[in-house]
């Protein structure tokens, strides 16, 4: 080795992938214009950049750690040129965190995401709307009693944890993709049936002049009041089992009637006005949807069997006053159950007047009364039951058929599992950085929030543009069990990458050389398939 020279390896595996897509937006760029300049080394776009660099890490290490995950990376590839890893150390990161609430989380995530949609010259005219809650552990109280913070609080837990404290995300993503382009922090406590037509018109605001995409959410936005707020836009939404008009379709509308929409599924269009709006509803049939819920159904009937067994022992043992009692009691107990009734008689419960051996034609007086008899389940409350499994109703106040076909209205429904649903898998995954949220200032949680759907956005632009490309070029990679592919997701594509180094030689503290160690022709193929911005990261050659 000659005298000054010392070699240096750092990890790069598919970091460069998500540098190169967040270049490709301008993330840094465009988080420092809306923050401005601040009197710390990092700016708050490279702060950004590095916790989104920690979170597609998968390496579940928390914030505090940043310096230590960051030392053997190639920061000047990945963030910027001149920073160490110390620069990156728990306290700017918070301050970091608490300009992004400053700035505005909505406000600065929409102006992001829209900039990057037109990066990519991505158009949507169906967006899907949903919200999922995050869990956290501890005390979280706001220092300023007066700030628009959210409450960390008690709330309903879509992850069946009513006894943590949460917060609710709000996303509207992209029609199949994924791709979040609004997001809300809102309290634990927030209820979807108030927050959605809110966000509607929120974002609505947002994208001003500009022609407004078809709103695609579940039964929680289906209200008379939702819809009259959200009468200016078009909508697609579940509509909820509990409406009177809904039951009835589902129950009264015979299999025979429907019309095959696509394999697996057929149903029938009805025309109708609910809420003063004029409406299009589509009855739904999955036989796939029928044979699961039927087994959820039988389920369901052995586990109340059960409990009105148990429960009906308890009803015979005690003795009533009068037969009206004991009558009266067996018409309760029928009430409360789904599947079972009881069927009894009341009988009299007899003794004479007077001690000694009774007269022959002395008749004993009845002093009380008790119930015999059995439980077994409904003939027809299980028929009735059967009636509406495998069923469901979507609506939209988009009249024209040609517009928004029967098939399509299905289409779009169902795609809300491979979007928004697919985006809140994402986020809660056991590897992403923030699964266990521990700030304890809410402004902090909100802009984490922020920072953890920003990661979602560049995976989801990533995964996006790879397929498409792959398409483009009529190519295929081999997927986890080895066959080809033209839709393989990002996390196989990020494991593929593991093991690439980056080898740097100094001489006298500059770089002689830099290169890049292990990659395969599967690597290079990838990596020809996105923009110069990752292809540099990676030192490929044009």
């Amino acid at each position: 080795m000659e005298s000054g020279q010392r070699f240096e390896t750092q990890r790069l595996d598919h970091l460069g992938i998500v540098a190169g897509i967040s270049q490709e937006i301008g993330l840094i760029e465009a988080i420092d214009r809306q923050v401005g300049p601040v009197q710390r080394k990092i700016s708050c776009g490279q702060a950004v950049q590095a916790m989104v660099l920690n979170a597609l890490g998968f390496s579940s290490r928390a914030l505090y750690l940043m310096p230590d995950y960051l030392r053997n990376k190639p920061i000047d590839l990945l963030i910027a040129p001149g920073l160490s890893a110390e620069h990156f150390n728990d306290d700017t990161l918070g301050r970091s965190l608490d300009d992004l609430y400053a700035t505005g989380v909505t406000e600065l995530f929409a102006k992001i995401a829209s900039q990057a949609l037109k990066v990519y010259g991505i158009h949507h005219q169906f967006v899907h709307l949903d919200s999922s809650s995050f869990h956290l552990h501890g005390e979280y109280e706001s220092d300023d009693p007066d700030t628009q913070a959210i409450s960390i609080t008690h709330g309903y837990s879509r992850d069946h944890r009513p006894d943590l404290k949460q917060v609710v995300a709000q996303l509207i993503t992209s029609h199949k993709s994924a791709l979040p382009v609004w997001l809300e922090v809102l309290s634990g406590n927030s209820s979807d049936k108030d927050s959605f037509p809110k966000s509607v018109a929120a974002y609505c605001k947002h994208l001003g002049e500009a022609d407004k995409p078809c709103f695609v959410m579940d039964s929680a936005g289906y209200s008379a009041d939702n819809l009259k707020t959200m009468k200016a836009v078009f909508w697609l939404t579940r509509v909820p089992e509990t409406l009177a008009e809904a039951q009835r379709l589902v129950r009264g509308t015979a299999q025979e009637a429907m019309l095959e929409l696509k394999p697996g599924y057929i149903g029938q269009e009805f025309s109708l006005t609910y809420a003063e709006i004029q409406q299009r509803w589509l009855l739904v049939y999955s036989e796939a949807a029928f044979q699961r819920e039927l087994e959820s159904l039988k389920k369901a009937q052995a586990r109340e069997l059960a409990q009105t067994e148990k429960e009906w022992r308890k009803l015979c043992q005690p003795e009533y006053q009068c037969q009206a009692d004991a009558e009266t009691a067996v018409q309760r107990f029928n009430q409360r159950w789904k599947y079972h009734r009881a069927t009894s008689q009341v009988e009299p419960i007899t003794k004479c007047a007077h001690p000694g051996r009774p007269a022959t034609e002395t008749e004993p007086d009845i002093v009380a009364y008790r119930l015999i008899g059995t439980v077994a389940a409904s003939a027809e409350a299980l028929e009735t039951a059967k009636k509406s499994l495998g069923k469901f109703i979507i609506a939209t106040n988009q009249l024209d058929m040609e517009r928004l076909s029967s098939q399509a209205m299905l289409e779009h429904y169902t795609a809300q599992g491979v979007s928004v649903e697919r985006g809140f898998r994402f986020l809660k995954d056991p590897l992403f950085f923030a699964h266990s949220l521990f700030l304890k200032k809410p402004e902090r949680i909100m802009a984490l929030v922020m920072i953890m759907t920003l990661s979602l956005l560049i995976y989801a632009l990533a995964e996006r543009q790879l397929r498409q490309t792959l398409a483009e070029n009529n190519q295929t990679i081999l997927d986890q069990k080895g066959k080809p592919t033209q839709v393989p997701t990002m996390r196989w594509i990020f494991q593929l990458f593991e093991g690439l180094d980056v080898l740097t030689i100094w001489q006298n503290d500059q770089i002689l050389m830099r290169q890049l160690l292990n990659l395969r022709p599967i690597h290079t193929q990838i990596l020809r398939l996105f923009g110069k911005p990752v292809q540099n990261c990676y030192f490929l050659d044009p």
